[in-house]
């Protein structure tokens, strides 16, 4: 097994998060993050652990997104990836499918849930998840990335991004309306033992919170 590997983060992001108007997303629902993308300066944060995340992704036949959501990442993945899927525990599948559809992405989107994909086995060539996996619990962790694993393609690559908890971020996110400890359930570490469990190889990344002086807040990997 080769040793997963910490990188230097690029000063900025290749890829860049495509965002229909602001007014598309309307069907979104309270706790959706899309409101927060078209804020000054903290939207701009949230974009960019996004795009960091894209940048990991390197193209291929079909990727799945695990809490798609609003469907943001769509237009960027749509031109890396001929089918793009999605599942999701909460969110209104209809209207996402209504949203895209006008922008011609070949999508498959379900209700489901990451612990039990309704995939077969060797499907994808990715599988994205952007914040999602903080919020899984520490004992649902490994049938998570067995399950991850199982939909893979040989070959094929996990890509993620979860926060790095800290003061700073928790009061942050405070004062967007949020109590983490509600919602957030497995840190990186946690998330990233579990991974090195199933994946031979891979690399991680951090994002700083707005500068180096303020330490990383966000934790991006690529593992195969």
């Amino acid at each position: 097994m080769s040793p997963i590997s910490l990188i230097q983060l690029p000063k900025s992001p290749q890829t860049e998060l495509k965002l229909l108007p602001r007014e598309e997303y309307g069907f979104t629902k309270n706790h959706d993050p899309m409101r927060i993308y078209f804020w000054p300066l903290v939207g701009k944060l949230f974009r960019r652990r996004v795009e960091y995340c894209l940048d990991q992704c390197q193209g291929g036949e079909k990727i799945l997104e695990v809490g798609f959501g609003s469907g943001a990442t769509f237009l960027a993945l749509n031109e890396k990836y001929k089918h793009i899927y999605g599942i999701d525990l909460d969110t209104d599948v209809e209207a996402v499918e209504n949203l895209y559809e006008r922008y011609h992405i070949n999508h498959n989107l379900k209700i489901g849930n990451l612990i039990d994909l309704p995939y077969e086995e060797n499907t994808f060539d990715t599988v994205l998840l952007i914040s999602i996996l903080e919020h899984v619990k520490p004992i649902d962790l490994q049938q998570a990335m067995g399950e991850i694993k199982r939909v893979l393609k040989v070959g094929g690559q996990m890509v993620y991004g979860v926060p790095i908890e800290r003061p700073l971020m928790r009061i942050g996110f405070w004062f967007l309306g949020y109590d983490i400890r509600k919602h957030h359930f497995s840190t990186e570490n946690q998330v990233r033992t579990e991974a090195e469990k199933y994946f031979n190889n891979g690399h991680i990344l951090r994002m700083p919170l707005f500068h180096n002086a303020f330490g990383c807040s966000y934790e991006i990997a690529s593992f195969y």
